[in-house]
């Protein structure tokens, strides 16, 4: 990591990480591991704390897509894996089984389960945005575990009903842009 760039919520203080090559791990608010080694900027690690700030304080859809990321550290498998959940639109969800499908083994939640679990970039990378096939919010590894998951989801206008959220049958291909 060459840079670092602190960002203030609501919810506490996170932190962004980058490289000469891109974004390359987001702490979220209430992260134990957050490095306390003071700002070290770059306009790339900085862009991307003020969008993560702007979107725990507004709640709104941010320009995300546009950051470069480094994920040089993550097999093949998880950079496809993420580079797909990136797709998904603010406000909307999709399953682990229909991002098995996408990638080609249908059977394969638990793959994309691990995947998601090694996402360095929570936020940037939507991985709150995918929930079990039923509704249930799961496997939400970042800080606040599915308490997070929830609030998040919740800031973007989804709808729950109790603990779970109404997934459309055609869902996937609606959330996925590009």
């Amino acid at each position: 990591m060459k840079s670092f760039s602190y960002f203030d919520t609501q919810m506490g203080r996170g932190g962004v990480g980058a490289t000469d090559f891109g974004i390359c791990k987001v702490w979220l608010p209430g992260d134990p591991l957050l490095p306390t080694i003071g700002n070290h900027t770059s306009s790339l690690s900085e862009s991307a704390a003020q969008l993560l700030r702007s979107y725990f304080f507004t709640g709104e859809e941010q320009p995300f897509q546009r950051l470069l990321l480094d994920l040089s550290t993550l097999t093949d498998f998880r950079q496809r894996v993420l580079a797909l959940v990136r797709t998904i639109r603010y406000g909307t969800v999709t399953s682990y089984g229909e991002i098995a499908c996408m990638v080609g083994n249908c059977k394969g939640t638990r793959a994309i389960g691990g995947a998601l679990a090694s996402n360095p970039l929570p936020v940037i990378i939507p991985c709150h945005r995918v929930v079990a096939s039923n509704g249930v919010l799961t496997g939400f590894t970042a800080p606040g575990g599915i308490g997070t998951k929830k609030v998040l989801l919740e800031m973007e206008g989804v709808a729950f009903s109790g603990d779970k959220i109404a997934i459309k049958s055609a869902g996937f291909a609606q959330v996925l842009v590009e």
